[in-house]
């Protein structure tokens, strides 16, 4: 579990991939500067206190935005309106940077639930 590893993850993806998950992973950190990095299910995940927070991946055709609470991302349906919603993650373009906001409210809603 590390930031070079996470690095790594981030390096290997193609472009536009790569430069989305640069922005998404500066944007999680400007957020939460606390939280740890680590790669789990070959994915970028973001924890703190050893809980995962929040994670991104990026796909053939999509990438994908998820927290480890279904509850999370029920609460924050309004707000996800537009994107495709799994139980615990939503999709979302490859060249889209989600909105600060929107990042935060989930970053928020998730270290509320741990606490």
């Amino acid at each position: 579990m590390s930031v070079a590893e996470v690095t790594e993850y981030i390096e290997a993806q193609d472009e536009p991939k790569r430069s989305t998950l640069i922005a998404m992973r500066e944007l999680i950190l400007e957020i939460k500067p606390e939280l740890e990095q680590a790669i789990m299910w070959k994915s970028a995940q973001f924890k703190f206190n050893d809980k995962i927070v929040v994670g991104m991946c990026a796909h053939k055709n999509h990438m994908s935005f998820s927290t480890p609470s279904a509850e999370v991302l029920a609460g924050l349906a309004a707000d996800l309106e537009g994107f495709v919603v799994s139980k615990n993650s939503f999709q979302f373009a490859s060249d889209q940077i989600l909105p600060k906001a929107l990042v935060k409210k989930i970053i928020d809603a998730r270290l509320k639930e741990l606490s």
